[in-house]
């Protein structure tokens, strides 16, 4: 494999990864409400399943959906239902205040946030299939399995330090002050963009 071919997967991942979608969002609104531990942690989660999704990518699972499609559909509708199920708590508690309005919410446990943001990027198989389409036009077969452990390295770090930087820069008291006087629209919003890209997962 050609140092451009790698160039151009890190570039693509990194892409991918600053896509607005519902990690990018969640890692947001956990920085604002729960401060910049919980939100690495949340990131973690994001980067672990991303490249659990890449190295499914890798041993074909693509083809897998190709053959089997009800498969594929049955993944959309459990993601689809996860997501749903996050925008509908995210607006339910919109009213609710924080339980200190100079500071952000007792976070969860560190593992408690590395669980949901894996859980939120497992959520869309769409993500194999995206990193199928780039392996298989740039990845030549036989490729090392040293360069396929770092490409997965580079998926990793690109979705974890852009969720990480996310949450810190949402952490910050600017921005958490900004939050606490407009709580409720903005967790409205939150939920109601992940619903839409719930239902977007379905849908496409």
């Amino acid at each position: 494999m050609t140092i451009a071919g790698f160039a151009a997967i890190a570039f693509l991942s990194l892409m991918a990864a600053l896509s607005p979608g519902p990690a990018v969002m969640l890692s947001a609104r956990t920085g604002l409400t729960e401060g910049m531990r919980a939100g690495a942690c949340l990131a973690v989660g994001i980067g672990i399943g991303a490249t659990i999704w890449a190295a499914a990518a890798f041993f074909g699972l693509a083809i897998v959906f190709s053959l089997a499609p009800t498969l594929l559909v049955g993944l959309k509708i459990v993601g689809c239902a996860y997501l749903l199920w996050t925008a509908w708590h995210l607006w339910r508690n919109a009213d609710l205040p924080l339980v200190d309005a100079g500071a952000p919410r007792a976070p969860r446990s560190s593992f408690a946030a590395f669980r949901h943001g894996l859980l939120m990027q497992l959520a869309n198989p769409k993500t194999a299939v995206m990193f199928s389409a780039i392996f298989v036009g740039i990845v030549p077969p036989g490729t090392p399995l040293a360069v396929k452990a770092a490409l997965l390295a580079v998926v990793f770090l690109n979705e974890t330090l852009w969720n990480v930087f996310v949450a810190r820069i949402f952490s910050l008291e600017r921005s958490r002050a900004a939050y606490l006087r407009l709580k409720g629209v903005i967790d409205r919003a939150f939920g109601g963009l992940i619903a839409f890209l719930g239902v977007k997962i379905i849908a496409t």
